[in-house]
């Protein structure tokens, strides 16, 4: 029997990266998974956009571990595309559970250096597509009065600030105040809100080269490997980054049982990132 046998989640950004972890490791516990993909390329990111291609690898990936899905492409700047996909979902498996608000982007630099565009980019994904998808999720949370869990994705730089990546601090932290408010709310529901906050996760959005420039700065074009003894450096452990399943299994623990009664937590895996810096 797996820990979220019977249970549908919600999850965006599953194309790849940590939203297809999540999405494979809930169905490997049982889980069904209702998920969107924006399927392109922000135009501030510095880092190749999703495809429709990933969309589908993950789709194979999580009939592999056996759960079922349904997936389509949307972009969580457009509430109307949210909620149609998550009311397809629900019509397809009559329920959910577990809500996972995962589409992010990350972007930078000196804070009044940064365009008004590329500042509203930032917000409008990293918090407003996360309040599109939470407003989706919650009444059906609510109307069918067997609880549930919300996991935030967080970072970090939702409870402090870094140099050259200003708007996504902010952006992070309007989820930490997003999440606690929620929390508030839904408690009298049985309903659990929770924000995860890693140190860097090795997916696209840190290996690129806007962010090796930022930890090698005396370098032209630093590559992965001149950058792996400097992520090293920000850590207690003598790791660069953790990989998305370390993750998952973090978020794992909140939503079911064994997180029953963790609410407005911000959960941190950082392999001591904070207290170190």
């Amino acid at each position: 029997m797996g820990k979220l046998d019977g249970k549908v989640a919600f999850i965006t950004g599953v194309a790849r990266g940590q939203g297809r972890s999540h999405a494979v490791t809930f169905a490997r516990e049982g889980a069904n998974i209702i998920g969107l993909d924006l399927c392109g390329k922000p135009s501030t990111t510095a880092y190749d956009g999703t495809t429709d291609e990933d969309l589908q690898e993950t789709v194979r990936l999580v009939q592999e571990a056996g759960g079922q899905i349904f997936v389509d492409i949307a972009d969580t700047r457009d509430y109307a595309q949210v909620k149609s996909v998550f009311d397809r979902g629900l019509e397809q498996f009559g329920r959910v559970d577990i809500v996972i608000p995962n589409a992010g982007i990350c972007s930078g630099a000196k804070t009044w250096e940064i365009t008004p565009d590329a500042w509203a980019e930032m917000v409008d994904i990293n918090l407003n597509g996360v309040f599109h998808t939470v407003k989706a999720a919650v009444p059906t949370l609510i109307e069918q009065g067997n609880g549930g869990s919300i996991v935030f994705i967080g970072s970090t730089e939702a409870l402090k600030g870094a140099e050259n990546i200003s708007s996504y601090a902010a952006s992070k932290h309007g989820v930490t105040g997003l999440m606690t408010s929620l929390a508030r709310e839904l408690g009298r529901y049985n309903i659990r809100v929770n924000s995860i906050n890693p140190t860097c996760v090795d997916t696209h959005m840190i290996n690129n080269d806007f962010v090796y420039g930022l930890f090698r700065p005396d370098m032209d074009k630093p590559t992965r490997e001149d950058v792996i003894d400097t992520f090293s450096n920000t850590h207690l452990l003598p790791v660069p980054w953790i990989e998305p399943e370390d993750v998952s299994e973090a978020i794992l623990y909140l939503v079911a049982d064994t997180g029953r009664y963790v609410t407005a937590s911000t959960m941190v895996i950082d392999a001591g990132f904070i207290v170190k810096s």
